[in-house]
């Protein structure tokens, strides 16, 4: 019996172990990827011994714009090309994600992210400006916007994190990452196909999720210190602030996908009823983040409402 027993052990073990390295998906130097995703206007910018990738592009009015979790500043690209004749655009991969990569002190907490935007915008000279975020992005944007309400002349929140959920997060990458039985595998083992499910999750029309897509928030996930940075943002807990939303007085623009499986469009609402000075536009048919899976649309809508507060 001790003989089975071993036997089958030894090849449970031999098993696990094949499969193990056969999933398994090593990290990318920044160097490598820099190949493919440090294009003009790119850029890096030193904070806190960080090399932050950003670009700035386009003519006029300066738009900040932050993305979500598991993003990079390429979410913002046919906003770009739609926008850069009317606006200048400043766009960054935040800490923990895209060529910016982990922080030295594994900290991403809300604090930490305002005190880095606040370094990143002194930085340019940048002294007032209209900013935009998705997801982490726009729990980032209203609580920058709540520090330094003198320098945001317009905010826009596409999809916004900031209350509650109330239920377990309907994110699989979140899921994993707060397993502490899983999240250890998910420093190792990410394939393509994991990154597609996410994204099947977070775009309402799954036919918009190409090959090309899937590609890049793979290649730029496998960037070397940013599946442990997921990890540690995951397992982070912001405070919640909601309660000091009201006290946002800039003219504000809320921009919501109606099939947003990962925020529920009641938040949408939220937003929209305790912001006093607060525009709300929700779309059919699209997901978590709309600016890049209908651009044209949400773009247009966008430039209407600025052009409109700037007229005002």
């Amino acid at each position: 019996m001790l003989k089975w027993f071993s036997r089958v052990f030894v090849a449970l073990f031999v098993i696990v172990t094949i499969t193990f390295f056969s999933l398994r998906s090593l990290d990318v130097p920044v160097q490598k990827l820099e190949k493919e995703y440090f294009n003009l206007p790119s850029a890096y910018m030193d904070i806190k011994n960080i090399k932050v990738h950003y670009r700035i592009e386009g003519s006029g009015p300066p738009l900040l714009l932050l993305h979500g979790t598991g993003a990079s500043l390429h979410t913002w690209d046919k906003w770009t090309d739609l926008l850069q004749s009317t606006y200048t655009i400043y766009r960054l991969d935040l800490p923990g994600f895209g060529l910016t990569g982990a922080t030295y002190d594994r900290n991403y907490s809300m604090d930490n992210y305002i005190a880095f935007i606040h370094s990143f915008t002194e930085q340019l000279g940048l002294k007032s400006f209209a900013i935009a975020g998705n997801s982490l992005g726009g729990n980032i944007a209203w609580n920058y916007t709540l520090t330094y309400p003198d320098r945001v002349r317009q905010l826009v929140l596409i999809d916004a994190a900031g209350y509650p959920l109330g239920r377990p997060t309907q994110s699989l990458a979140f899921q994993v990452a707060q397993n502490p039985f899983l999240s250890p595998l998910l420093l190792h083992i990410t394939p393509k196909s994991f990154i597609r499910k996410n994204l099947l999750q977070v775009y309402g029309d799954d036919s918009k999720v190409s090959d090309e897509l899937v590609d890049r928030y793979h290649d730029l996930t496998l960037r070397r210190g940013n599946r442990r940075a997921f990890v540690d943002r995951a397992n982070t807990n912001f405070a919640d602030r909601s309660q000091d939303i009201p006290k946002i007085s800039c003219p504000t623009l809320v921009l919501w996908g109606e099939l947003d499986t990962w925020i529920p469009l009641s938040h949408a609402y939220k937003f929209k009823n305790d912001i006093p000075n607060a525009t709300l536009i929700t779309y059919p048919g699209a997901g978590h983040i709309p600016m890049e899976e209908i651009p044209t649309r949400t773009a247009r809508d966008l430039d209407t409402w600025l052009k409109s507060q700037i007229v005002n």
